[in-house]
């Protein structure tokens, strides 16, 4: 090489050098067309700078093209791009740049092997780490500070602590970020033994805590939902003359949420106040839900309304905590003037009220608020799907399920498996059964929950066989039945009257499967037994239940009582529903049915007379039916709908086909001291009735019909239906509070067995 060669490679290295601090890529450009023209792109140290320019400002491409084109590249011609591409978290990429080092028999130094390590780290390949581990053993590289830090933070993102353990033990210098590191995986693992053993030998090792390693401990504890070691930690921390910072307090408020100490929730808040913590608005929405959790809703209202700003965070928590307790009329309030405060909610926000509405009743609400979100061009997610398919389900509204589908359909949310289960919820729950299957049939992956909605959809419309076929199946590919699926399948055998399959299936559940039988199983077999006539076998099983009965179990007998007019045993379930459910006035309302049925009508007027005194009325039977995408809610005695006058004029008129059929009301399930006559006019006032007759009205003949009903579907009801199903040539679908009755050609699916 000549002077002047020489001189102009020394220029070009002192321009590269300026380039490189200002990172401009217009200038890299520039100057490296320069050397290509003055024919000097073949200079490897020229070159290795510019791959560390490109490389530098993600110019990828540019860099590898440089490194394919030299001859003999060194150490330096691959250190830059790997390093550039593991900050960037292209970890594949640095993995295969790292191999082709190695096949090139070059040797990696102390800064290039950290960076292979942290991109197995951050692809979870634990395996392939221990190959460079092992290869870093062997070359030397291994016993370095740096790389051993760096395998330490490797095998702890892997979850192979004990491998992090014994790197960490070899350390000669263990330092404070790898220490912390090590006894974060054990905290975040649960491992509370370990995590806390290697946390106190720190001091040994003469390793001085900071607040990150505080912070690591608790916030790790809190996510494996070691609740209270998060809480202690949290103590000990402060005790031990630690300042807690923003970090902390946000971690351990979680903990004390789920713990629902709320003595420990309101020292903190004052620790909160006292630190100044006050605006930070990570901890204001961690208070809002700690109060929530612990339902302070008052107190929770109070540091949303004292912050000086709120952020969607704590918007998000507020109307979660409101739901929580109940207070769904509160959270839409919020809801709606948080709305026209901030310019945009998030798809949480969204997702959190139509959750609300969903849980609590609310389904039309749900919808409407669904279609807001869509007009406000927020995305929902597959978590708000899932929140919004029980709403359609809830009130039969098949219309907007199928919209729904197809929206995740479009947005490929079908391989979510809870959007496969709530989709075989709506459906089963809509009447459509083997739709549901469909979708049960083409998951790709199923969970317990979907095997569950599947079990229960059969359940509810009385397909005892299939439900059983379901829940054998589930066995037979490996997944283990939970309480749920036991009370699903003894659901279905309580539907169809299978007493002693019932029977084996409820002794299975300790005997075969150790688990122990809850109180819903207890609840399901009361029914059972008492729906198949067995009431005394049923009072036995509640009187030796090892566990308390509850408002469910004696609300099961009860209810045997009143389909069997059984009035001793009647007394003795209502009497206990009386002391745990003073004010659910469906208790009163069936035991006074029972004295009803039996012509004790002093007793009914003693029943009323309670009822009175405690301030309770009768809950109205209402019932929905969806007619051209628009639900409609009728209630007993309705007479504010603006089509009444027509339901009622057809209604006379089918009562008169039926008695010219042969089919006569049946008046007994009148339960009023009136005439016969009366009974009838009553009985006509029945909300499924009306629905179902709203809706001849409103289709074409032919039309299926779908009703829900929030009580028991009466007997006189059901004999009404039957008989429109075959005189109309309709199929009539109700589900009641108890199950689907499927009414065709003037049979009903139940078998008059419900």
């Amino acid at each position: 090489m000549n002077a002047r060669e020489a001189q102009t490679l020394h220029v070009f290295d002192t321009i590269l050098t300026l380039i490189a601090k200002s990172t401009s890529l217009s200038q890299t450009q520039q100057i490296h067309s320069h050397i290509i023209k003055t024919g000097h792109s073949n200079d490897t140290h020229i070159t290795n700078k510019l791959i560390s320019l490109y490389a530098n400002s993600h110019h990828y491409i540019n860099a590898e093209s440089l490194l394919n084109s030299l001859p003999n590249p060194n150490i330096f011609s691959f250190k830059s791009l790997i390093h550039a591409s593991s900050k960037s978290n292209l970890f594949n990429y640095t993995l295969v740049l790292f191999s082709r080092l190695v096949s090139a028999c070059i040797l990696p130094d102390v800064h290039v092997l950290p960076s292979a390590i942290k991109a197995c780290a951050g692809l979870s390949e634990w395996g392939i780490g221990r190959q460079v581990h092992g290869y870093g053993l062997t070359t030397g590289l291994g016993l370095d500070s740096f790389v051993e830090a760096s395998l330490v933070h490797m095998y702890v993102k892997c979850d192979r602590l004990g491998c992090a353990r014994k790197v960490f033990d070899k350390m000669r210098e263990p330092d404070v970020v790898s220490w912390s590191a090590l006894v974060g995986g054990y905290a975040k693992k649960g491992d509370v033994g370990n995590a806390i053993r290697v946390f106190d030998e720190g001091g040994e090792l003469g390793i001085e805590r900071n607040i990150v390693s505080w912070n690591g401990m608790i916030a790790g504890f809190n996510q494996s939902g070691c609740y209270l070691e998060a809480v202690l930690m949290f103590q000990r921390m402060n005790y031990e003359g630690f300042r807690s910072d923003g970090t902390s307090i946000s971690s351990v408020l979680p903990a004390i949420s789920d713990l629902e100490d709320i003595k420990m929730g309101v020292q903190v808040h004052g620790h909160v106040i006292k630190m100044g913590f006050e605006c930070d608005n990570c901890i204001v929405s961690a208070l809002i839900d700690m109060y929530g959790k612990c339902r302070c809703t008052l107190e929770m209202s109070r540091v949303f309304e004292g912050a000086e700003e709120t952020d969607l965070g704590g918007f998000n928590a507020l109307v979660a905590g409101l739901s929580r307790n109940g207070l769904v009329d509160e959270a839409f309030k919020v809801f709606k003037k948080f709305k026209c405060k901030v310019k945009e909610l998030n798809v949480v926000s969204w997702t959190s009220m139509i959750s609300s509405c969903s849980q609590h009743g609310k389904d039309l609400e749900a919808l409407q608020i669904f279609r807001e979100m869509l007009l406000a061009r927020v995305r929902p997610n597959s978590i708000t799907i899932s929140c919004l398919l029980p709403a359609c389900g809830n009130i039969a509204a098949l219309v907007h399920g199928k919209a729904t589908h197809c929206f995740s359909l479009r947005n490929c949310l079908l391989d979510d498996v809870f959007v496969g289960s709530a989709l075989i919820d709506m459906y089963a729950n809509c009447g459509k059964i083997q739709v549901a299957r469909i979708i049960f049939d083409r998951m790709p992956v199923r969970n317990l929950v979907c095997w569950n909605a599947m079990t229960s959809g059969y359940a509810m419309h009385g397909k005892a066989k299939e439900a059983i076929e379901i829940f054998d199946l589930m066995q037979r590919r490996g997944q283990k039945p939970d309480f749920i699926s036991f009370t699903s399948v003894l659901s279905a055998c309580s539907q169809a009257g299978l007493t002693e399959q019932g029977q084996q299936y409820f002794d299975s559940i300790s005997r075969v499967h150790g688990l122990e039988a809850r109180v819903e199983h207890y609840a399901c077999m009361v029914t059972l037994l008492g729906r198949a006539g067995k009431l005394e076998e049923a009072y036995n099983m509640i009187s030796t239940m090892p566990i308390e009965p509850d408002a469910c179990v004696w609300g099961a007998l009860l209810s045997s009582c009143r389909i069997h007019r059984n009035m001793s045993l009647g007394e003795i379930a209502a009497n206990k529903l009386f002391e745990l459910e003073p004010k659910n006035p469906g208790n009163y309302i069936l035991l006074s049915n029972i004295y009803a049925s039996n012509n004790r009508w002093n007793e009914v007027d003693k029943v009323r007379d309670m009822m009175k005194h405690v301030g309770l009325g009768k809950n109205p039977g209402c019932s929905w039916i969806e007619i051209k995408n628009k639900v409609h809610m009728l209630l007993a005695g309705d007479d504010l709908h603006p089509q009444m006058p027509q339901i009622m004029e057809k209604l006379r008129k089918f009562s008169m086909d039926m008695k010219n059929s042969g089919v006569s009301h049946d008046t007994e399930f009148v339960l009023q001291d009136v005439e016969e006559q009366d009974k009838e006019l009553i009985l006509c006032g029945h909300s499924e009735k009306l629905a179902v007759v709203l809706g001849i009205l409103n289709t074409n003949p032919g039309t299926p019909l779908r009703v829900i009903k929030n009580l028991r579907i009466c007997g006189d009801c059901h004999v009404f239906i039957k008989f429109i199903s075959s005189f109309e040539g309709r199929e009539i679908y109700v589900r009641d509070a108890n199950r689907y009755h499927h009414f065709n050609e003037g049979v009903c699916s139940c078998g008059d067995y419900w």
